[in-house]
């Protein structure tokens, strides 16, 4: 009787102690937080499935209240909130859910884009080489290239916004500073917006 009841005492002290231990609680950086870098390596040449590349929720392609100055047609960029906005009339805009920089690679001002593409190729910077050898070098577009449908250049700077092939990344921050979006989404803003757009990025929306 005296072992079964310091066994109890045991389990009940262990079960405590479980639960106030911090390495026992859910890790904080947990990829499920958009507010965390998500710890994934690209997939060139994996092929998502029509329904991993279809977004439910809050990064769903959807016309939204936005109160801006910037004219009908502008790129509006929340990198911490991870949504484009294309600026429509009366205080509308087409919000989509977009994949950001990880951290140290986030960046914000004004820029045109000064070139559109279809099915661009891929050329992954030393950076991103660095981070991950087993790259190519070099790979044609297509389906299954990490660049995705469509990409968007953005003058003065090396980044892009560019459709993907890891749509399960849409909400995090992923990227070496582009905005990626699923190709449904970025082949929909391609066809909106001409070269010459403003794109206007921003760190933190306005209050």
């Amino acid at each position: 009787m005296k072992i079964i009841k310091l066994q109890s005492l045991c389990l009940a002290a262990a079960a405590a102690w479980l639960a106030w231990c911090p390495a026992a609680k859910a890790d904080p950086a947990d990829a499920s937080d958009p507010q965390v870098d998500m710890q994934i390596d690209d997939q060139p040449g994996y092929q998502p499935s029509a329904e991993e590349e279809q977004l439910a929720g809050p990064f769903e392609r959807q016309i939204v209240f936005f109160r801006t100055t910037e004219a009908p047609g502008t790129i509006v960029v929340h990198t911490a909130d991870r949504y484009l906005y294309l600026v429509q009339p009366n205080n509308r805009a087409i919000r989509y859910g977009i994949g950001v920089g990880r951290d140290g690679f986030q960046w914000a001002g004004i820029r045109k884009i000064i070139q559109k593409q279809e099915w661009p190729d891929w050329r992954p910077p030393p950076e991103m080489i660095q981070r991950q050898p087993y790259l190519p070098r070099f790979m044609a577009g297509g389906p299954g290239n990490p660049m995705g449908a469509r990409a968007l250049y953005i003058g003065g700077t090396v980044y892009r916004i560019h459709g993907t092939n890891q749509p399960q990344t849409i909400g995090h921050a992923v990227s070496s500073g582009c905005f990626r979006l699923v190709n449904a989404d970025v082949t929909d803003l391609y066809d909106r917006v001409p070269v010459g757009t403003k794109i206007v990025v921003k760190q933190a929306a306005d209050l």
